[in-house]
């Protein structure tokens, strides 16, 4: 009998939907022993009857054996189909780092909700001013949250967006019976290049400044990026960016890097209850660049991860009265 498996998008760009196509041919070999049963961005199934005319208040999601959650929760909506998943599939899988950690939208913790709607809606310069949008919208909730802040998770997979073989490789861990487990090593620990320890500059440069690299010279020969004096979160990011390791012996150069460019953080702290933006300071200083550069710290090192608290707003500012 097939495994039944529902798969569902909350606040998400549609990206991980995505990466579940791009398993490829691979995905053939998965399909005889899988049946999805739910999964909006492939197939119709409407929440409330395949003619909209069901219960408006239930949601109507066949039960399934595996549940593949993408995308945090940003509304009422969200976090109904959220608990609804939960609630009819045996295993549920958080796809990505929205999913994970909050993702980019997560960022607007930084701000209360009445705050941002300020923002968005009449203190914009470009927008003339009007009421927060309410009619036919469900209400949004005080923040961003992981999904793992509203329902149990039973297994994550990060990244922004995640590379497919890891999809690939939990389903076929869940079908044969066999615990999924990703490794807890950092970017960097995983990364090829050449390492002094030590800052070329004293200066924090911005990401596309010209950075130094001979076009296909061996790995080994490229000089670390953040040693070079540009920002890379290598040091506190999860390793896997490339996918599973193959045992084949090929060096595999995180996805970023391999492009020439810096570790942007999207797979999520190395540990769930690791601090990026402490940890990475403490990075910064070790080689010798001064912290204190980094320009917007909180959303530059917290960039994915704004969920679990990790991005919340600032308590106000106490103006000294004069006496």
């Amino acid at each position: 009998m097939a495994v039944k498996v529902a798969e569902e998008w909350l606040n998400i760009c549609g990206g991980c939907e995505v990466s579940i196509l791009d398993i490829g041919e691979p995905l053939l070999d998965i399909l005889p022993a899988i049946e999805f049963v739910h999964i909006p961005v492939l197939m119709d199934h409407k929440y409330h009857g395949q003619t909209g005319e069901g219960d408006a208040h239930k949601i109507e999601i066949p039960e399934a054996d595996v549940g593949i959650v993408s995308g945090g929760v940003r509304n009422e909506k969200e976090k109904l189909v959220a608990l609804e998943m939960r609630k009819k599939c045996k295993t549920l899988i958080s796809l990505g780092s929205c999913a994970c950690y909050g993702g980019i939208p997560a960022m607007a913790n930084m701000w209360s909700l009445t705050d941002m709607c300020d923002k968005v809606y009449r203190d914009s310069k470009s927008t003339e001013k009007a009421d927060t949008p309410k009619e036919n919208l469900p209400p949004l909730l005080d923040k961003v949250y992981a999904l793992d802040e509203v329902v149990k998770v039973d297994l994550a997979i990060p990244g922004c967006a995640p590379h497919p073989d890891w999809i690939k490789e939990a389903l076929v861990c869940l079908l044969n019976g066999k615990p999924f487990v990703m490794s807890e090593k950092s970017v960097c620990d995983e990364c090829p290049v050449k390492r002094e320890k030590k800052a070329a500059g004293g200066e924090i440069k911005r990401p596309l400044e010209g950075m130094q690299f001979k076009q296909d010279a061996p790995w080994e020969e490229t000089r670390c990026f953040m040693e070079q004096g540009y920002l890379c979160l290598g040091p506190v990011t999860k390793a896997g960016c490339v996918g599973p390791a193959t045992g084949d012996g090929e060096v595999k150069v995180p996805r970023c890097i391999k492009g020439y460019m810096t570790c942007r953080g999207c797979f999520g702290p190395v540990k769930k209850d690791s601090n990026p933006l402490v940890d990475m300071m403490g990075a910064v200083s070790s080689i010798g660049l001064d912290p204190k550069q980094v320009m917007d710290r909180r959303a530059t090192l917290n960039r994915y991860i704004g969920g679990h608290g990790l991005l919340r707003p600032l308590p106000a500012k106490q103006v000294p009265v004069k006496k």
